[in-house]
């Protein structure tokens, strides 16, 4: 007998909150609409979009860094200028 009534007292709770999260989504829906409604998939589309970003925005950072770091060395206007296409004149007149 015991065991009916602690079955009870468990299941009483359990339906409470499912009537609970049932009515919750029911006005959150209402409230926000059927289209700003989260989803798992929606959340999983929001962060790949997110990550794209990142990458980009990354690439382009990194980008903008290689053309402020070229030439500001000796070194590298060195090598530049042994690669670039004056160097070719600089051979030709020697």
């Amino acid at each position: 007998m015991s065991t009916q009534s602690t079955n009870g007292l468990v299941e009483i709770p359990r339906s409470v909150l499912s009537m609970a999260v049932g009515m919750i989504d029911t006005v959150e829906r209402v409230v926000i609409g059927d289209a700003k409604v989260r989803t798992a998939r929606r959340n999983a589309w929001e962060a790949i979009c997110a990550d794209r970003a990142r990458a980009l925005h990354h690439d382009e950072v990194r980008r903008l860094v290689s053309q402020l770091s070229v030439g500001s060395s000796p070194r590298s206007k060195a090598s530049q200028a042994a690669v670039g296409p004056s160097a070719g004149r600089r051979a030709a007149r020697s």
